[in-house]
């Protein structure tokens, strides 16, 4: 593994942050073509911050250690340990939690992992930078479409209004249960001054994220469900 020189030239420094651009880069393309929220912008930067935070702390080695006369520590590692502590955050607040879905996991692992790779690169590890590249673009790549093929739980929120007695709930759920559907109550509330009963059914289903043969079939239950009110939101 390449140690890490005291003293850098400028085609050293130029050429990681080059190398630091084009991994985020690389990465971040798959994101922005999938619409998702960390695109090409936000790996290309968070790259290029941790590159330049491991390039500071080279910059900084011939300052290590213990002057004379003082009584602290420059601990240099501590920079991109902070710098890595901080993008778990960040990432962590990418990822939502709402109405029963979870989105956001797969973002916040690519900025981590970004981050992970720009230090490796920053701090002169190209080898090993390139190799994180590598297994980051096959894992981003090639298994899309394998997860894509893949049967996995889907979800979705549906909400109803009806009258209160009315069978219309319980022959909706009959029809979604024999159709392969499972589904929960997640919450109701009455309105006394329209004399009808809100509620939300939390209803899930195995099937590829490709394929939508499940989902047209929920949709086609659902709106002939005869309720009052109905509305549909899903997620894979």
């Amino acid at each position: 593994m390449e140690p890490m020189p005291v003293l850098l030239q400028w085609h050293d420094v130029l050429a990681r942050i080059a190398l630091a651009l084009v991994a985020g880069g690389l990465i971040g393309l798959d994101r922005s073509e999938s619409g998702k929220t960390a695109g090409l912008r936000t790996t290309m930067l968070v790259c290029l911050a941790a590159c330049l935070s491991m390039l500071q702390v080279n910059a900084l080695l011939l300052q290590a250690g213990k002057p004379e006369g003082a009584f602290s520590v420059l601990d240099l590692m501590r920079l991109p340990l902070g710098i890595l502590t901080g993008m778990g955050f960040i990432g962590g607040g990418a990822i939502l939690h709402r109405d029963g879905l979870v989105s956001g996991v797969t973002t916040a692992a690519t900025l981590w992992f970004v981050t992970v790779i720009g230090l490796c690169i920053g701090g002169g590890q190209l080898s090993l930078g390139a190799l994180g590249l590598v297994l980051a673009l096959l894992v981003v790549w090639p298994l899309r479409f394998v997860e894509r093929r893949l049967a996995g739980t889907r979800t979705a929120l549906v909400t109803i209004e009806y009258p209160p007695g009315s069978a219309g709930r319980e022959q909706l759920a009959a029809k979604l249960r024999d159709a392969g559907f499972t589904c929960r109550t997640k919450g109701f509330c009455e309105a006394a001054a329209r004399a009808v009963r809100e509620e939300e059914l939390f209803v899930q289903w195995r099937e590829a994220s490709g394929a939508d043969v499940m989902l047209k079939q929920l949709m086609r239950i659902v709106e002939s469900a005869g309720l009052t009110s109905v509305r549909c939101s899903t997620e894979n």
